[in-house]
């Protein structure tokens, strides 16, 4: 039998600059999601000054006291390459302690910004934009070895130390799960490099994580990662693949699209066009919704997260809670 998909709810942390929401709704609604026992896990995004929002860490930390049940992670770190894996990796263990064993890791280089803004983004810290793969790939392995090794020496590219112990060790054996988003478009992408950040997800991830990637796209790039993983002999079957899907739910399916539009705009740029809103956009009454979560399930996708494009964050928990996860959770791959 297919597996079923599990859901996430991703919270708008940027939302807190524009009065789309506040500290104390963003922990209400994830208290709510963790009670639902329909949704699996909770999401929040990270920058610094590029898009600045909440502090990723500190906010899961807060939600990770107010849940029990649902895992927690970040969609996408995208300051990984600027944060010291040593101090990361302390401060992960530390959040898979306060969480009781829930955290995952969801990594990136922060390829989404404009090429100005990531070089602003990189610059205070002394990062070359051009060393952020190689950062990733190298602070991956300085965590996964803090996390399970004592006495550990390293010598890098980027980082070098010797004979360090991490205590406490994470929750979760044998370490909290790191999987990495990558979406490069081919039409701004050189193929060599589009190929290497998808095999990236392959060899060194547990889960891959993207967005707005249509439905073809999708199934071709998650069945390339799973290729190059059993080719790398690793296992696949515990691999999990995200997609981050923006959702405004409302009968009205004009009505929802156009305050998606604007949430959207406001959320990350006046310069987001409409075409590409759509196609990154579930949007209408329960059943269009349902429609196209079944789309990317068809594709593979194991854990669809959902992102409300919406100033009424409680309102379209409530609908979706009512309306659309009782049909989402039975969704099977019909292929």
């Amino acid at each position: 039998m297919s597996r079923a998909p599990r859901y996430g709810l991703s919270l708008p942390n940027r939302g807190v600059l524009f009065g789309a929401t506040s500290v104390d709704e963003l922990l209400a609604v994830s208290e709510q999601a963790d009670a639902s026992g329909a949704l699996d896990s909770i999401w929040v995004g990270d920058s610094l000054f590029a898009k600045p929002r909440l502090e990723s860490l500190v906010l899961l930390s807060a939600i990770a006291a107010r849940t029990r049940r649902v895992r927690l992670g970040t969609c996408c770190l995208s300051t990984f390459p600027l944060r010291d894996p040593i101090f990361l990796a302390a401060q992960w263990a530390a959040l898979d302690h306060v969480s009781s064993g829930r955290m995952i890791l969801g990594a990136c280089v922060g390829g989404s910004l404009p090429r100005e803004k990531a070089e602003a983004e990189f610059a205070p810290f002394r990062v070359k934009l051009a060393d952020r793969g190689p950062r990733l790939e190298e602070g991956m392995t300085i965590l996964r070895r803090l996390w399970t090794e004592d006495h550990v020496s390293h010598e890098g590219r980027f980082y070098q130390f010797r004979d360090l112990t991490l205590e406490p060790k994470p929750v979760q054996k044998p370490c909290p799960p790191i999987w990495i988003a990558t979406n490069p478009k081919p039409e701004l992408t050189q193929r060599h490099v589009m190929d290497r950040a998808l095999r990236r997800v392959g060899l060194l991830a547990d889960g891959w994580m993207t967005d707005n990637t249509p439905v073809a796209r999708f199934k071709e790039r998650w069945e390339l990662i799973r290729r190059v993983a059993r080719e790398a002999h690793r296992p696949t079957a515990s691999m999990e693949s995200a997609l981050h899907l923006m959702v405004n739910i409302n009968d009205d399916r004009k009505a929802a699209f156009e305050e998606a539009v604007k949430f959207l705009q406001t959320y990350y740029s006046p310069a987001m066009t409409r075409e590409y809103i759509e196609g990154w956009l579930a949007y209408g009454p329960p059943t269009a919704i349902v429609e196209k979560l079944h789309a990317y399930v068809d594709a593979g996708c194991t854990t669809p997260i959902l992102r409300f494009a919406s100033w009424d964050q409680k309102g379209q928990l409530a609908r979706a809670l009512a309306d659309v996860m009782p049909a989402a959770l039975a969704l099977r791959p019909r292929t």
